[in-house]
């Protein structure tokens, strides 16, 4: 065959594959799922929290260990079959007003999983958007009840109020008809714990009242002498937020602690110092500390942060953003990031081993049933460290079932 056939028989075949292979890209391309595809495809996660504001520390404990979450469920890849996954922050401030104005600027966008919010009354806001714009909405820390059963699109990482009310319960022992008090804050959070003390244990035959303190509040004097000339028997503190250490400095300066059992739950290590001389003669129920769980998720956590080189250590809301990394890689990883329906038909009924240890979705109504503990604080230098008590199980701590509307 002579010189030029040959290369007109080269090229003919040079422009076959060619073609083929356009001809290939172009049906892969098109394709609903495919590697391909999968591999191109970007979930964006739509994250709004607290950077700023009063809880603004729970804020960057919960976004800490969202991302930390992500890196242990994903071996550092940030990717779920094929799907890279990205969050988008968003500050509330606290505020419901600029929460929702977020969601809904976000679903604008197409972003079918939100996630977040450090505040009860955020979550309380952002929950009926997502059910009405059909998208899937995981709650961060709040821990208001109402959040619980409130439609099948919200879930929650957290625990619920009613976790911390049981936990609690344990130190009264069996005795009844004792007088309680909750000291609070006038918010959903504070009317929220009143709410699930009196349940609880005015079930059991207890009576229970309530100081509300004024969000605004910076004086917390005239609220501490009211709790005193109720001469209560046991004092439940519900706080949260920058305001605490003057609140517990009121109490003590007001001689509270000498006067009756206080029980609280243990906030971060930072405000711990705070407590003083009294830190040694309250009760702590605690949602985490690092010392508690044994199991190798925790390990993990603890190592990776301590291995950060700046000391760290996971502290109170840093589970609650690890277990939403890991739902949010389930939904993913069963729903693609734009199934919602799969997304929660996914996570429904998931028990998981999470860093608290194992944590389960409750399928009627979405609780998050998790362990709680008994912790005290013991004087060690100039500093406190947590002495635990106790483990509670998730069983012990259930709330109560709320059925979806």
């Amino acid at each position: 065959m002579k010189r030029g056939r040959w290369k007109s028989v080269l090229a003919a075949s040079v422009l076959a594959a060619v073609l083929a292979s356009v001809a290939a890209t172009a049906s892969s391309a098109g394709r609903p799922t495919g590697v391909a595809a999968s591999k191109n495809h970007t979930v964006k996660v739509g994250v709004i929290y607290s950077r700023s504001g009063l809880l603004s520390a729970y804020g960057a404990e919960y976004i800490q260990g969202l991302r930390l979450g992500l890196r242990y469920v994903t071996k550092g890849t940030n990717t779920v079959k094929g799907h890279k996954i990205e969050f988008t922050l968003v500050d509330d401030a606290g505020d419901p007003a600029k929460a929702v104005s977020a969601a809904k600027d976000l679903i604008g966008q197409g972003y079918k999983i939100i996630a977040g919010t450090v505040s009860s009354g955020v979550a309380l806001q952002l929950a009926p958007l997502a059910q009405q714009n059909k998208v899937l909405y995981i709650s961060g820390p709040a821990a208001s009840d109402a959040i619980t059963g409130l439609n099948r699109n919200t879930f929650r990482s957290g625990r619920q109020t009613y976790q911390d009310v049981l936990t609690a319960a344990s130190f009264l022992g069996k005795d009844v008809g004792r007088k309680i008090v909750v000291f609070a804050q006038d918010t959903a959070f504070g009317q929220g714990n009143f709410v699930a003390v009196n349940a609880v244990l005015g079930g059991k035959g207890h009576t229970v009242s309530r100081t509300l303190v004024p969000l605004s509040a910076t004086d917390f004097t005239p609220f501490a002498q009211q709790v005193k000339n109720a001469r209560p028997d046991l004092l439940f503190v519900a706080w949260a937020g920058t305001t605490a250490p003057a609140m517990w400095r009121a109490l003590d300066q007001q001689g509270v602690f000498d006067a009756t059992k206080v029980v609280t739950g243990l906030a971060e290590r930072a405000t711990w110092t705070t407590f003083g001389d009294a830190a040694t003669k309250i009760q702590f129920l605690s949602h985490y500390v690092y010392t508690a769980p044994k199991n190798p998720v925790n390990d993990w956590l603890v190592k990776t942060m301590r291995r950060s080189g700046r000391g760290q250590l996971p502290d109170l809301f840093t589970p609650d953003g690890f277990a939403a990394a890991q739902m949010i890689a389930r939904a993913v990883d069963q729903g693609g990031g734009n199934d919602v329906d799969k997304m929660i038909s996914a996570l429904e009924g998931w028990q998981f081993l999470a860093p608290k240890g194992k944590q389960r979705i409750r399928p009627q109504d979405h609780a998050m049933t998790q362990p709680m503990f008994q912790v005290r604080l013991q004087k060690s230098g100039s500093r406190f460290v947590p002495v635990v008590l106790k483990t509670v199980s998730a069983g012990n701590t259930q709330p109560p079932l709320r059925n979806f509307p």
